[in-house]
């Protein structure tokens, strides 16, 4: 296993110098999915979630969450993002939110993906609330990401 990059040789918290590296290419992807009852997803399905459309507030939550990454964990660097897409399916046992998040920088955008899809899930959750007690967020992973040259 590698040694974290986040700490100094004394183990102390550190933001990471990339002022070394070159501008490149970076883009990830996430998911994530919230478990809802039935009567939940016939509702947001139905639009008559009394907070209003779901999947789009989610979607739009998620997207600006993902560009105040930096403001919200600690070490990350603020990056220049040039496009964050949010998708929510809903399926039968609940919604699945994938997202990508891009930008032309020196370090990757990882952590705005995976913020992305967690706001954008526990929007949904603050959305439903009022109606669905058994909700579980959870299966949060990045599915991918890669950096090319420019």
């Amino acid at each position: 296993m590698q040694a974290l990059s986040h700490t100094d040789p004394a183990g102390k918290a550190r933001m990471v110098d990339v002022s070394h590296k070159k501008d490149q290419l970076r883009v990830a992807g996430a998911e994530g999915f919230i478990h809802l009852h039935a009567d939940t997803i016939a509702l947001i399905r139905d639009n008559l979630v009394k907070k209003g459309d779901v999947l789009t507030v989610a979607q739009i939550a998620g997207i600006q969450a993902a560009k105040k990454t930096s403001e919200l964990i600690p070490l990350c660097h603020p990056l220049p993002i040039t496009q964050v897409k949010v998708s929510t399916d809903l399926t039968e046992n609940g919604v699945r939110v994938t997202a990508e998040a891009r930008c032309l920088g020196q370090t990757g955008v990882e952590m705005e993906a995976l913020t992305a899809v967690s706001v954008a899930l526990l929007t949904i959750y603050d959305m439903c609330k009022a109606v669905d007690r058994t909700m579980v967020i959870g299966e949060i992973k990045l599915t991918g990401k890669t950096k090319t040259d420019v």
